[in-house]
């Protein structure tokens, strides 16, 4: 038999038994890691300005420009639609700065089209020549050009006829009013010679007075 002290001890550690066994078992929580810091954004790279078509008018750069980067056709429809603005005097000088086109179909349709420009005659019949020479020109520069160059030569082949027509009936006009203009003096001349001769004659000389009678 066991003293009440022993009983009492034996009872603790039976109390204490499960408590260790419980201690033991539980692992330790684990330590709680911070969130990783956030990526780092990366910078935006530096915008670059797109390279804007020359505003100058006319000009070789600004062709240039367009041809690379839309094409030849789109280069001669910009440079078109900035000539048709300009005066015969500006056409002249645009034409100065092109100088001879040489065999290069891109310059050789800039140079028709500042033609047509400069109302001067036989500009236009020069302007034709060079599109009908782009149109039948094979090389493999002109190939994307050969349709808006015959397009074009057709179109100055047309404003020709219309300017020549119309320069006959001028012309016409001009001969119809000259003959008025003679007839009108020769009825003039006609009519003065009729209100001569119907005019009293007042430069006869009086007749002298009867002498009286003797008595």
């Amino acid at each position: 038999m066991f003293s009440s002290t022993a009983r009492s001890s034996l009872a603790l550690c039976a109390l204490a038994l499960p408590l260790l066994l419980a201690g033991c078992s539980t692992a330790p929580p684990a330590a709680v890691r911070p969130p990783p810091p956030p990526a780092p954004v990366p910078a935006a790279p530096p915008v670059v300005p797109v390279e804007a078509e020359p505003a100058t008018p006319a000009t070789q750069p600004a062709v240039e420009f367009i041809a690379s980067t839309a094409g030849p056709v789109a280069a001669v429809l910009a440079y078109a639609d900035k000539v048709r603005t300009l005066s015969p005097q500006e056409a002249g000088s645009e034409l100065q700065r092109l100088g001879d086109p040489g065999d290069a179909p891109l310059v050789q349709m800039q140079v028709a089209l500042a033609l047509a420009q400069t109302r001067n005659p036989g500009d236009l019949a020069k302007a034709q020549g060079l599109m009908q020479k782009v149109a039948a020109n094979a090389s493999e520069h002109a190939q994307p050009l050969r349709p808006l160059a015959r397009a074009l030569a057709y179109r100055y082949g047309e404003q020709r006829r219309v300017e020549d027509d119309r320069d006959k009936q001028a012309q016409q006009l001009r001969d119809v009013q000259k003959r008025n203009d003679q007839l009108t003096e020769r009825l003039e001349a006609l009519r003065a010679i009729e209100r001569s001769f119907s005019r009293p004659n007042n430069t006869a000389p009086a007749l002298p007075a009867p002498k009286p009678a003797s008595p």
